[in-house]
């Protein structure tokens, strides 16, 4: 009955044709269809977008990805590593790595490896996101080699895979994987041409034109929310700019103009988003290394001749209030910054990277993280999954030991929580952003959670305060791994920062205070202890002060 109840009020928020094509892809499945001898347009000759990542393999044997290394046998469906790594090797984004152009001959050995392995619509790689960015690669490196030595065993078999996906576009799950979808059909059909050439380019851009504009909000943030995800979809709206200046596509032209204010507001969200060390900050789905960050994503815009974020520091304390997305800002002089979260989960209908995390922050001082969300080290639908997206992995307040939204199943959110009540306000020697939230409404005693960060120069106080009944409230605060803790009283800490700097932290309205060892997901693969301080509320106020 409990599942029963999640997958009621899960499916409830998702879109009529999300549902339809749940149903449709169940009982139709992609058929191998016979095209006719593909044709290159000729206009896409050699691509000179920036790269970003490293290579996974030096030899085509041994690959990394997500933080696990593993030897390659042949077997593109392996079962004893992980989906999720299968996926990325299926990707082939090592043909456009960084060096790229020095390993023409193990590119090509890797598109010959993938043909051969990989028969028509068998496997893991003729699934639409797998095929939407190996389309991308292949014609990326294509262009890049030239026609002189494309294959023609590979252009078949980029018709294939780009026909296979027209056929099963993830109309079921839309948000970043249709966007992926669309961005591979533009990509085909610029370098493909005939009539098939030319309806996947159209059919791209029609995607594109619903899909931007509903995916970009006014601050320009991806409407999932996710610092990780921004970057990805800022880097492939940038690869679409990339593109027009390649090929100068008349169909393109018409719409650049506004690919290109999109991603320079995006690029100011990111830059409002991340932490000074440039680096992004971790609320719902993100972690480092995924997705480009910030001066990969300058660089690429810088390239294409587009306006970047100036990067200066403000010359007073000040506060932001990213609206559209329900993000708040404050900034010092120092290089200290705040991130808290009044957003939504979103968007409704597709919620699948969004975590409990609804009021939490983050801090840097100094130029150093040292209030930091969980982060992420792995997909999938397990236990380390799911406590990963909890509130007890963010830093704000855990009602009865229940979730403030209810995630569950990997990707799955049923009950949100719905911030309100949400402002900020600017003075000369302090600023202030609240907001309250209605995720535990749903529980017994109907809790509202109500939280105030109130910032002045030497220092940053958060309010929590709880209306309803419950039976207990914690509020948790995780530390990043470099930060030293030291005791000082019952209910104050001293912080040490890893460049010296000193913190008092100091709780009112707590019964207990402890220092739990817990971890800080900063990569894929890849976990760091850190410290989680936990503080079991004695009435109905905490009151949490830092002073630096």
């Amino acid at each position: 009955m409990k599942r029963l109840k999640l997958l009621f009020h899960t499916i409830r928020h998702l879109r009529i044709r999300q549902l339809g094509y749940q149903v449709y892809y169940r009982i139709r499945k992609p058929r191998l269809r016979k095209l006719p001898a593909p044709v290159l347009r000729g206009e896409l000759d050699a691509w000179s977008g920036v790269a970003y990542l490293e290579p996974a393999t030096k030899d085509g044997r041994t690959f990394t990805f997500l933080g696990q290394t593993a030897r390659f046998e042949g077997n593109w469906n392996d079962h004893v590593v992980p989906k999720l790594w299968l996926y990325n090797l299926h990707y082939q984004d090592d043909l456009n790595a960084r060096g790229a152009k020095s390993r023409i001959d193990l590119c090509e050995h890797m598109v010959d490896a993938w043909i051969e392995g990989n028969p028509p619509l068998a496997g893991n790689g003729w699934e639409p996101y797998c095929l939407s960015l190996r389309i991308v690669n292949w014609v990326k490196f294509f262009s890049r080699l030239g026609s002189d030595r494309v294959k023609e065993t590979w252009l078949q078999s980029l018709a294939q895979q780009t026909d296979a996906l027209e056929q099963q576009l993830e109309f079921h799950i839309l948000a970043n994987h249709l966007f992926a979808n669309a961005k591979a059909l533009v990509f085909a059909g610029s370098y493909l041409g005939g009539n098939q050439g030319d309806r996947w380019l159209r059919k791209g851009l029609a995607l594109l034109d619903r899909e931007v504009p509903e995916q970009f909000l006014e601050d320009g943030a991806h409407y999932e929310r996710s610092p990780m995800y921004q970057g990805t979809l800022l880097w492939d709206l940038a690869d679409l700019i990339a593109l027009f200046q390649a090929t100068r596509f008349e169909e393109l032209e018409k719409r650049v103009n506004d690919w290109r204010q999109r991603v320079e507001k995006g690029l100011e969200w990111l830059a409002a988003m991340s932490h000074p060390d440039g680096e992004i900050s971790f609320f719902n789905d993100a972690a480092f290394g995924i997705a480009p960050n910030l001066t990969d994503l300058t660089n690429f815009a810088d390239s294409l001749g587009l306006a970047v974020p100036s990067g200066e520091c403000p010359e007073r304390l000040q506060v932001s209030l990213l609206q559209a997305s329900g993000f708040g800002v404050i900034d010092w002089r120092e290089r200290h910054r705040l991130l808290v979260d009044v957003a939504p989960v979103g968007p409704g209908y597709q919620p699948g990277h969004a975590h409990a995390d609804t009021l939490s922050c983050e801090l840097s001082l100094f130029g150093q993280r040292v209030l930091v969300n969980s982060g992420i080290s792995q997909y999938g639908q397990d236990a380390e999954r799911h406590k990963q997206r909890s509130t007890a992995a963010h830093n704000t307040v855990e009602v009865d030991g229940q979730n403030s939204s209810e995630v569950w199943g990997g990707f799955r959110v049923a009950r949100r929580a719905r911030p309100f009540d949400v402002g900020a306000s600017q003075g000369e020697l302090e600023v202030r952003v609240w907001g309250k939230h209605d995720g535990y409404r749903r529980l017994p005693g109907g809790v509202i959670h109500h939280r105030e960060w109130l910032a002045s120069s030497g220092g940053l106080v958060i309010e929590d305060v709880l209306s309803g009944s419950y039976d207990s409230a914690v509020a948790y605060w995780h530390l990043h791994p470099h930060i030293n803790i030291e005791p000082i009283e019952d209910f104050r800490l001293l912080l040490t920062l890893p460049g010296g700097q000193e913190v008092s932290f100091i709780i009112e309205g707590a019964k207990s205070l402890q220092s739990i060892d817990s971890q800080w997901h900063q990569q894929f693969g890849h976990s760091t202890k850190n410290t989680k301080i936990a503080l079991e509320l004695s009435g109905k106020k905490l009151v949490t002060r830092l002073e630096f």
